[in-house]
């Protein structure tokens, strides 16, 4: 796609677009991360798969990913969200400041439509993420909350979080200034940008997963 359509549509994106790459380092000399990043998953047996993305960083730059990580199904995530569940950073989806408007394509298997999403990060939680947060059962050690975490649910349902700065602890969850979901004739940037076929239904794993329950298959 066209920055040049992009910027006609997105006029809250600067036009500085670039291809998402890899970053040599993660972490500054002086602690902060250098890329944050930015991952999907679906619940349990309830796929999906995000196609393209724009991103604005709090920093300003903006970055168009044609090439994402896959959008993993995770384990345990049934019948609603929860705080804890979270997917592990891949190799694209990763910005050099904290994420703060995301606007994403991705293909509902459950649904067989095609949404685009639009969100915004509020200024608080973009300051979170760039303030330290002590570790869990060690005061002395401290990290950031540098992974965002979305979900994506039947009914074209999203959900945020900030992941936890150490293993167990809780995710963060965020409520975006921002949140709205289009389909169909609705459609702007993501239109065509996917020749998505649902034709061939769902796999073994959905059906016997859905079998006996009631869409969306949960509370989302």
């Amino acid at each position: 796609m066209e920055i040049t359509r992009l910027a006609g549509l997105l006029p809250v994106l600067m036009l500085t677009a670039c291809q998402g790459a890899d970053q040599p380092g993660t972490v500054a000399q002086n602690g902060v991360p250098t890329k944050w990043t930015f991952n999907f998953f679906t619940p349990q047996a309830l796929p999906a798969l995000v196609t393209f993305a724009v991103v604005q960083d709090a920093g300003g730059k903006v970055y168009e990913f044609t090439t994402l990580d896959s959008t993993k199904a995770l384990y345990g995530v049934i019948g609603g969200w929860d705080d804890l569940s979270r997917t592990l950073n891949g190799y694209w989806n990763h910005v050099e400041r904290p994420p703060r408007h995301i606007i994403f394509c991705w293909d509902s298997v459950m649904d067989k439509k095609v949404y685009e999403t639009h969100l915004t990060i509020p200024q608080p939680v973009l300051e979170k993420m760039l303030r330290p947060g002590v570790y869990k059962g060690d005061p002395g050690h401290t990290g950031y909350h540098n992974a965002v975490q979305i979900g994506l649910a039947p009914e074209g349902k999203v959900a945020v979080w900030l992941s936890g700065v150490s293993r167990g602890e809780p995710n963060y969850r965020v409520t975006p200034s921002v949140l709205y979901t289009l389909s169909g004739d609705k459609l702007s940037i993501c239109k065509g940008i996917t020749k998505s076929d649902f034709s061939y239904g769902y796999d073994k794993d959905t059906k016997d997963f859905i079998k006996g329950k009631v869409y969306p298959y949960g509370n989302w």
